[in-house]
């Protein structure tokens, strides 16, 4: 929810809109990130959305929306991060400064390289946990659970993504607002 309040900040810090036409559009990508858990797979509902109901151009949409779903996974991030301090107070492993600062970018990196399918990021949860001490027998815990979490970070990224690729649109002055604003068809 924190990242949804940030996104609608960004659209109307950045893009000087309001968020509200883009939340409303976005439903369908949302819907589908939501229910395959893939960036991959929602990647050409986003792009057809972004292009024909909000605005953006036909190149920032080709361009920019393939690179965020390759290496902007900024939910994978957060999740990355969170599991592994989850799992610090669960061992009672301390963590001092310096760790924290790996965790930052090892959970970037690990975000990064993750796969775009469905629970990609386990993958990398391994690197994470190793690089600050933490027991791998953490991710066999959260294993259960991460298919509904996945389903929710994928929605976090795709939608990122989006709001991204409004922004730099509307930066370059290719961005059609009178689209943005038009009432969902």
């Amino acid at each position: 929810f924190t990242q949804y309040l940030l996104f609608g900040v960004m659209i109307v810090v950045f893009g000087r809109m309001s968020p509200m036409p883009f939340y409303r559009k976005m439903f369908e990508p949302q819907l589908m990130a939501f229910s395959t858990s893939s960036s991959k797979a929602t990647l050409s509902t986003a792009m057809r959305v972004v292009n024909e109901k909000i605005g953006v151009s036909k190149s920032s949409t080709s361009f920019v929306l393939p690179l965020g779903a390759s290496i902007n996974m900024d939910g994978t991030a957060i999740y990355l991060g969170i599991t592994a301090l989850f799992f610090s107070q669960a061992y009672g492993i301390p963590l001092d400064t310096h760790h924290y600062f790996i965790l930052m970018l090892t959970a970037t990196l690990g975000s990064i390289g993750a796969a775009g399918i469905p629970s990609g990021s386990l993958f990398m949860m391994g690197m994470v946990f190793t690089s600050v001490g933490i027991p791998l027998e953490g991710i066999a815990l959260i294993a259960g659970v991460d298919r509904i979490l996945d389903m929710l970070r994928t929605t976090v990224n795709i939608t990122g993504d989006s709001v991204i690729t409004v922004l730099v649109d509307k930066s370059e002055g290719t961005f059609d607002e009178k689209k943005y604003h038009k009432p969902n068809v």
